[in-house]
């Protein structure tokens, strides 16, 4: 029997289903909130003036190892509510994976070390460093995500290629709308292009993704159905946000729209994916899940756990809440 709990508005879920979008809102939430970390980087890379690759620097100094937390929720989440998946989708992808901890290493490790010496040479590399792992790890996880829809046990390139580097574009949407908010002149101007730029890439990827994947009848008979075709329309509707909101200058709302967007876009993986949680193995998100009991403990855990951790990013969000100084906050 299907275990049913309320929800929202008082309308009735069975858990699999509900902990499917538990876990692909962590999966969003990550992206949205370390995106804006690795769009930054990407930022970092066009600029030779110092005193802006500082102010770069403070602005995601006290958000990006918090904002890492989301992805190891994810994995936490996978694990607990479906570990068939965790196991086979993790195991298949391993070195793929293992990569983008390396990436996220390099991303965290960089401006630690960049900041140690004022050195020419010692910033320059260590400099390169941070833009690598900033591009490297949205490529490397949306490379992932790919691989995930179209069940592979390696990467299928092109299609899959083409989704990481969707992501990195939206990255960069995310990260030029968190720089104009946070800083102001010439940087906060060039940060609006970019994210203008990026924005236009990450439709053209996306629309070259979606034909790429369409290849394979299961996906190409999702997007057929009317969620996944819905959320295709509200991806078009936040883009068109986002750019109203940047050539007004409405960085705040540039921001939420690129938020938008980017869980709209795990919206639509979820949507091609579900019910259907591996593709490889055809593992379902009833045949995939706990049993019941552990499934209601969970629930009941994440209910109490996951409210203190937005507390806790309430917190530190509020607190660096202003723009960033030549000097810092």
């Amino acid at each position: 029997m299907i275990e049913i709990v309320p929800v929202a508005f008082a309308l009735p879920i069975d858990l699999p289903t509900l902990w499917v979008g538990i876990v692909f809102g962590f999966l969003a939430t990550f992206l949205f909130l370390d995106g804006f970390d690795f769009g930054a980087g990407a930022v970092f890379a066009t600029r030779t003036d110092e005193k802006e690759r500082e102010r770069i620097l403070a602005a995601i100094g006290p958000f990006w190892d918090g904002n890492e937390v989301w992805l190891v929720v994810f994995g936490g989440g996978l694990f607990a509510a479906f570990p068939a998946v965790y196991a086979a989708l993790f195991s298949r992808h391993y070195l793929l994976l293992f990569a983008v901890l390396v990436a996220l290493i390099c991303r965290g490790l960089a401006p630690e070390f960049y900041e140690q010496r004022d050195d020419g040479t010692w910033k320059r590399w260590w400099g390169r460093a941070f833009v690598l792992g900033s591009v490297a790890t949205p490529l490397l996880l949306g490379t992932f995500v790919g691989n995930w829809l179209l069940g592979t046990t390696v990467t299928d390139a092109p299609a899959t290629v083409i989704v990481g580097l969707a992501v990195v574009a939206l990255t960069v949407v995310t990260g030029g709308a968190f720089l104009a908010m946070k800083t102001d002149g010439s940087l906060a101007a060039d940060a609006r292009t970019w994210g203008l730029y990026a924005l236009g890439a990450f439709l053209l990827t996306l629309a070259l993704a979606l034909l790429a994947l369409a290849a394979r009848p299961a996906i190409r008979t999702a997007l057929l159905e009317p969620l996944p075709g819905s959320l295709v329309a509200v991806l078009g509707a936040f883009a068109g946000v986002y750019v109203v909101a940047v050539r007004r200058e409405r960085d705040r709302a540039a921001f939420l729209a690129a938020g938008g967007t980017t869980y709209a876009l795990i919206a639509l993986v979820a949507a091609l994916l579900y019910p259907t949680l591996d593709p490889a193995t055809g593992l379902t998100a009833a045949d995939a899940a706990i049993s019941t009991p552990a499934l209601r403990l969970l629930t009941a855990a994440a209910a109490f756990l996951v409210p203190l951790v937005c507390v806790y990013f309430a917190v530190l969000y509020s607190t660096f809440s202003g723009p960033v100084e030549a000097e810092g906050y």
